[in-house]
């Protein structure tokens, strides 16, 4: 364990795409600082994490009880990735429970004798703000950790505060503490918040939860200041806090291998296949780890993929008819010929639920990806200058694809949401406009999508005459946290458990 004096908790919600920026966040902070990591989480989440890390003396994984039974959830439903959409709410519900045990893990960290200093900072998940208050009575310092894009949570969280849709007179309105972000549309809310009306569960969750932030002593985000100033100085009024942009945050792609290598879905295998393929002539098509479409909204998605005559990467995933307790054959729920026929004329992969993504992204056959944009493939996406073509499925999705496509201009929408209707002819006639070299529109995304790229490499430049703007950021917040920990060393935080 590290002998230094900068300890960091770490504590992320229970989801992948909440999960894997944190991780990368810890380990950003152990090549920085050389600290002490304790990462804490629900068991089955630790064992996924310990699997997927190498051993690392700075890092600790540490287990917080969790029964999801209690809270009427599956036994195993420790993550939304196992998780049907309307149970979701549930979990984030659930996780109000772990506020006497984080409080009690806290209180026994400040009591170990085992060499390891005392945590100066607490890092919590942005949907654990109640956890500044457990931090501040123990005198640590604590900063939230936005995994998403500023933007897309700035109009996200905006939507949640002040329900503009319940009031509108069209399908068009407008943020009232956030007009930048110029019009939103019906059809970019997500199904929750389509039903919200301020009494429901999901309105009372979020009035409860933004207030929580504001106890904060600031906020990290997962961007960049180029590409999401917009966003950032959203939270900056909202906050009147530090707000610090730290990204991107990506794991390197070795943390995502999943497969045998001798699956025909292993890395080694999908790269020689795209090494078979001329540059810039592949689609890559996912929707992440936990977005599902419809049947009949698949079923169009294959044709289109079929008359564009593009070649193609698919990650399939169950759609929302499928009946979870039965076995996943993507076949059956695809054209019927069409899994063969891509086969045979060596024009396509289907691959089963998950693929090694950034390897696909940065090898030069890949053209453009057809995403859900989560703020996660976003990043990965821009890091490697693709554009994408965006059907953004729930949260602040909606608001990422606008922000890629309004100011960065990197994304054209082919759908919304996963009840829309769509067409193979559109899905078909938008790859080709993307992905077509003559078409101006293509060429225009690519030149920004390469633009972008270079933006979030500045970004992380750390030179002995330069640091960009995300390293000076990262400089800023250590110097803040470590400012309390000048104050506090020294002292005991020995808080009785019988205080309250």
């Amino acid at each position: 364990m590290s002998e230094t004096k900068e300890h960091f908790i770490l504590f992320p919600f229970m989801a992948e795409g909440h999960i894997i920026p944190f991780l990368a966040l810890a380990l950003r902070l152990v090549e920085k600082k050389g600290c002490t990591i304790t990462f804490i989480n629900t068991p089955l989440n630790i064992k996924k994490i310990s699997a997927k890390l190498p051993p690392n003396p700075y890092m600790r994984l540490v287990e917080i009880p969790f029964n999801p039974a209690d809270h009427g959830l599956p036994a195993d439903a420790e993550s939304t990735n196992s998780l049907p959409y309307h149970l979701i709410l549930s979990l984030f519900e659930a996780s109000d429970s772990f506020k006497p045990i984080v409080r009690k893990l806290i209180h026994n960290i400040f009591h170990e004798e085992n060499g390891c200093p005392p945590p100066h900072c607490f890092i919590s998940d942005l949907y654990f703000g109640w956890c500044a208050d457990i931090a501040h009575e123990f005198g640590m310092y604590h900063t939230l950790f936005s995994p998403s894009g500023a933007f897309g949570m700035a109009c996200y969280f905006s939507i949640c505060l002040h329900l503009p849709q319940r009031k509108a007179e069209s399908e068009e309105f407008t943020l009232p503490d956030f007009p930048e972000a110029s019009t939103i549309h019906i059809s970019q809310l997500s199904q929750s918040l389509k039903a919200a009306d301020g009494n429901d569960s999901f309105s009372r969750y979020m009035t409860k939860l933004i207030p929580q932030c504001l106890n904060s002593d600031g906020m990290l985000v997962n961007t960049v200041e180029g590409l999401d100033t917009i966003g950032l100085d959203y939270f900056r009024r909202k906050f009147n806090r530090p707000i610090w942009a730290v990204g991107p945050l990506l794991l390197p792609p070795s943390g995502e291998r999943r497969v045998a290598k001798d699956s025909q879905n292993s890395p080694e295998f999908i790269t020689s296949w795209l090494d078979s393929k001329p540059p810039k002539s592949v689609l890559y098509i996912s929707f992440g780890s936990q977005n599902t479409m419809s049947s009949s909204q698949m079923m169009q998605l294959a044709m289109g993929l079929d008359v564009s005559g593009k070649n193609f990467i698919w990650v399939v995933r169950p759609p929302m008819e499928f009946d979870i307790n039965s076995e996943f054959n993507f076949k059956e729920w695809l054209p019927e010929g069409f899994a063969q026929k891509i086969r045979d004329e060596k024009r396509g992969l289907i691959l089963d639920k998950w693929a090694p993504q950034q390897e696909i992204l940065s090898h030069e056959a890949t053209s453009a990806f057809l995403s859900h944009c989560g703020w996660n493939s976003v990043l990965e996406c821009l890091i490697h200058g693709i554009p994408l073509i965006g059907w953004p499925m729930a949260t602040e999705q909606f608001y990422n694809a606008k922000h890629m496509g309004e100011q960065v201009g990197v994304c054209v929408e082919v759908a919304r949401g996963k009840t829309c209707e769509v067409k193979h002819e559109d899905i078909a006639a938008m790859i080709e406009l993307v992905m077509n070299e003559t078409e101006k529109a293509g060429k225009t995304m690519r030149r920004k999508a390469l633009e972008a790229r270079e933006i979030l490499f500045d970004a992380m430049k750390d030179e002995d005459d330069y640091k960009g703007s995300s390293v000076k950021a990262m400089d800023d917040f250590l110097s803040a946290a470590e400012l309390m920990s000048d104050k506090t060393e020294g002292t005991e935080h020995l808080k009785s458990l019988d205080d309250d």
